[in-house]
């Protein structure tokens, strides 16, 4: 055996035993006639300790090693006189009296540290060693949790696991594919799923009645800190069920994720619908650790003479606690966070709430402090907080104002990582439209069902159609998503026409699901969670890369081996 024990492992009963361990040289102390090396493995880290007094040969190897070299060690352990109360080894040492260098190793390009001098694209193009840290380490090793226990949670409620392919026909569900070229079938491609959406809907119809897969999907679509081309999800569906069937089940599964793994109660998830989400929030995911609501002032500001309140479809503010005492300047600064290109000079309009009672704005020219008094009652605001304020499009300053909302929220730390607030967003739009291509598109994806209620709208306005769809939201970041089903060919049919797909392409591209309804296809939907970002939420991760073995940088490269890359 090359070790009888790893690093991490052993605590003070194991005194005076003689052990063998493995692993990389963390660090190289030389104090007098001692040399001291921290020993890591993916266990932990323990001291190993050589005496030139014991054993000068030894100690004169020792003290030649270098670190990240790789090492077999025999010894004795023993406690320890300074005990280290960071690492769990802290209150022993071993005390060597052999060890082997299996391997040595080249000096490292950054510090294997948790404070690394090594940048993004440096530990990218290394990313094996950027693993040896204990960070990334440990978010792997909570993925491998999260995943484990999700199958076991949905193994008891009788789900079952089926793999479906990885080499798909292209289909319209709202990102751009990635092509694979086919040998045999000249001039013809194969699809990377974005997602198994159409082959769970067929096993539905299958009467396989629950299913899972932990499923990679593909999607060519910018990326961002919580986007990669290829990614991961919990992948599901369920037939003979409703909206509420679904929501309760897999709310349970996150509140039992969160027991099991951080050992945390969480509440029952509040429901919100799309609208009040937007106009409470300016998000369609909102973070709900902290309140600052949005706040509509519109008809306690017209008919005063300032026009560009006169003439905005919207007028909304925010309150920020106790900050009555930004600057003018802080105030401009915060301004240039958001798109603020609709208002006057990218001013902010703002109304400071004096803690002597005075109100001072930059509209006070136009409005009384009567005027401005309305205003803070109607926000909520009260002495020492300062209010803030964007007009124009509707849904456009809604957005803007949930942007500045959160970094609102983030300067007065009210977004704290270690505080989790979960809620369901429902009653989507099933439909998008696009001014300049003059057509529909399906807000989630077009196998989506519309509210039974609003199916008649279809044919008069199918702009406020809502969808029988939600969204998992914890901390503001979204987390999965999904629908109930149509299950009816004949509404697959329309929705398909809506979105301007001709009898003949419908056919070609969907004919497959539509023929498969006409076999008696049970009412049925799902919900896709994404593994990568939960575990970033999980672990209060800023970035879904670092949840993920060897992922892609914001180009889509993989920096350490070279892709993509011109083939021969």
């Amino acid at each position: 055996m090359y070790r009888t024990n790893t690093c991490g492992e052993l605590r003070l009963s194991n005194i005076n035993q003689k052990v063998v361990l493995c692993g990389w040289v963390q660090s190289i102390r030389k104090l007098g006639k001692m040399v001291f090396v921290d020993l890591r493995d993916r266990y932990g880290i323990i001291q190993l300790v050589f005496s030139q007094n014991k054993d000068s040969k030894l100690y004169n190897r020792a003290s030649e090693l270098g670190r990240e070299w790789v090492i077999q060690t025999e010894g004795k352990v023993a406690k320890r006189s300074n005990k280290n109360f960071d690492i769990l080894t802290g209150d022993i040492e071993i005390i060597v009296s052999e060890f082997n260098v299996l391997n040595p190793s080249i000096l490292p390009p950054f510090t294997i540290e948790e404070n690394t001098d090594g940048g993004n694209d440096l530990r990218m193009k290394y990313r094996y060693l950027d693993l040896r840290r204990t960070s990334i380490r440990s978010n792997l090793e909570l993925r491998h949790k999260i995943a484990f226990e999700t199958r076991c949670y949905l193994n008891k409620h009788e789900f079952i696991e089926v793999e479906t392919p990885i080499l798909i026909k292209s289909t319209p569900e709202g990102a751009r594919d990635f092509l694979v070229p086919s040998r045999f079938n000249k001039r013809e491609f194969y699809a990377l799923p974005q997602s198994p959406q159409l082959f769970k809907q067929l096993l539905m119809i299958a009467g396989f009645d629950r299913y899972y897969q932990i499923a990679k999907c593909f999607r060519d679509e910018d990326l961002r800190t919580d986007r990669q081309p290829e990614f991961t999800q919990i992948d599901c569906e369920m037939s003979f069920v409703n909206q509420d069937d679904i929501l309760n089940i897999f709310e349970d599964l996150i509140k039992y994720l969160f027991k099991t793994i951080k050992g945390l109660i969480v509440n029952d998830f509040q429901r919100l619908s799309y609208c009040e989400a937007i106009r409470l929030y300016g998000s369609d995911s909102p973070d709900i650790r902290f309140e600052m609501k949005l706040i509509e002032i519109k008809d306690l500001t017209t008919g005063k003479g300032f026009i560009p309140f006169d003439k905005s479809e919207y007028v909304g503010a925010i309150c920020a606690d106790g900050c009555s005492f930004y600057t003018n300047k802080q105030i401009d600064e915060i301004a240039t966070i958001i798109n603020c290109s609709q208002i006057e000079n990218k001013k902010l309009i703002y109304v400071r709430y004096n803690l002597d009672g005075s109100l001072k704005s930059s509209v006070d020219k136009f409005y009384s402090s009567k005027d401005l008094l309305k205003w803070v009652d109607r926000i909520g605001a009260k002495r020492g907080d300062l209010v803030l304020i964007l007009f124009g499009e509707t849904k456009k300053t809604q957005l803007q104002l949930g942007t500045l909302r959160l970094q609102i929220g983030t300067k007065l730390g009210m977004r704290n990582k270690n505080h989790f607030k979960c809620l369901w967003v429902v009653d989507f739009p099933l439909l998008e439209y696009d001014n300049e291509l003059n057509c529909y598109f399906p807000n989630h994806h077009p196998f989506t069902s519309p509210k039974n209620e609003d199916i008649q709208l279809l044919q008069t306005n199918p702009k406020i159609v809502r969808a029988n769809a939600y969204d998992l939201v914890i901390n503001g970041i979204e987390i999965g998503g999904g629908s109930i089903r149509i299950h009816d060919c004949e509404l697959q049919e329309k929705i398909l026409t809506i979105l301007g797909f001709s009898k003949k392409n419908i056919q070609s591209e969907f004919g497959f699901l539509i023929n498969a309804f006409k076999y008696g296809a049970p009412p049925h939907g799902g919900i896709a969670f994404g593994l990568d970002r939960l575990v970033a939420v999980f672990s209060e991760s800023n970035s879904i890369r670092d949840c993920i073995a060897f992922p892609k940088n914001n180009s889509g490269r993989d920096v350490m081996i070279g892709a993509p890359s011109i083939v021969n």
